[in-house]
């Protein structure tokens, strides 16, 4: 019994041995002719650690061809930890062609960084060509003024060459984008008139390019060309004539407000006015009661009460005539 136990566990063992060959024999088969050898242990070991292992294998043959064997610990380690180890794998080879200094450990790095370092071997290579602004983000141009006041409206190409060595922790093509944009803003700005920059455009480009702008990023500007340079409106004539604007309304609230000052003046001359009225008609209703008194103390006669009537008659008369006489004067 215990043999027949002994020669079915040992079928079954087997049998199990034999479906794993068989799995990854095709694998290790081309491996093998490769010249990129892997123990079938290794790949079973894959198979439970749940790594594809066509694809560590198809990388191994790759670098392998290309001169530049690397183990498969490498290319494990470097699928377990998220990165595309085939992309990484055409990556080094393509930078071996070009001879550009490129290991396995600053690839994976590049690669486990988020960077497309196939793309930035390839940008590396051969320079890519960035528009600035870029159309994707709503803006065709970059407007600035000039000193005369006329805005003006470029458009400009910058060629960049992918720097390896600064591509971990290096800034991003928006970097670029926005340091070549306040480039020309501020060359522009600097600019007498405007004419000056649509006769010498490529002064943009030189001054823009000394300032170094690629410095902490993952590029090195090769050239910055302006592509296409507009003119705008007159920004200054605008802002003068705003300013006239806001002084007109400036100063027509300062007359406004002493056009209220003078009417309530005004308006406190007439109340004193008619206050200076009510004291004259207080003062005249004395009369009466003055010249009463005068009588009853006998300070004043009967003759003369009537020269003071004469003479309030007389005064009464001129008056009367002085009135009648100022329209004809008035019309000649």
């Amino acid at each position: 019994m215990v043999l027949i136990i002994g020669v079915i566990l040992g079928g079954i063992l087997f049998i199990v041995l034999l479906a794993f060959f068989l799995k990854f024999f095709s694998l290790w088969f081309r491996a093998l002719l490769s010249g990129a050898h892997i123990k079938m242990a290794r790949l079973i070991g894959m198979w439970i650690r749940r790594v594809k292992s066509t694809i560590i294998v198809d990388s191994r043959i790759m670098l392998t061809k290309a001169g530049m064997p690397i183990d498969s610990d490498l290319l494990e380690t470097h699928y377990l930890a998220g990165g595309d180890v085939i992309k990484v794998s055409k990556a080094l080879i393509a930078a071996n062609k070009a001879n550009i200094p490129l290991n396995f450990q600053k690839a994976a790095a590049i690669d486990l960084a988020g960077r497309d370092v196939l793309d930035a071997v390839r940008t590396s290579v051969n320079p890519k060509v960035i528009d600035c602004p870029n159309p994707e983000k709503g803006r065709y141009t970059i407007d600035a003024v000039a000193r005369d006041g006329i805005q003006l409206k470029a458009r400009a190409r910058v060629t960049v060459r992918a720097n390896i060595e600064r591509l971990v922790g290096g800034a991003t093509e928006e970097t670029i984008i926005a340091r070549v944009g306040e480039g020309i803003v501020t060359t522009i700005g600097s600019s007498s008139t405007y004419k000056e920059v649509l006769q010498n455009p490529d002064n943009i480009s030189k001054t823009v390019l000394l300032k170094g702008l690629d410095a902490g990023t993952a590029f090195e500007i090769l050239s910055i060309d302006i592509a296409d340079i507009d003119v705008g409106t007159n920004i200054g004539a605008k802002l003068q004539a705003d300013q006239a604007e806001a002084d007109k309304r400036r100063f027509q609230a300062v007359a406004e407000q002493r056009r209220a000052a003078a009417i309530a003046l005004e308006q406190e001359n007439v109340a004193q006015e008619r206050e200076n009225r009510a004291k004259v008609v207080l003062a005249e209703v004395e009369i009466p009661k003055a010249i009463a008194e005068a009588f009853r103390s006998g300070n004043l006669g009967i003759m003369d009460y009537y020269r003071l009537k004469n003479i309030q008659a007389d005064t009464s008369m001129r008056q009367s005539i002085g009135e009648e006489t100022q329209p004809e004067d008035d019309n000649k």
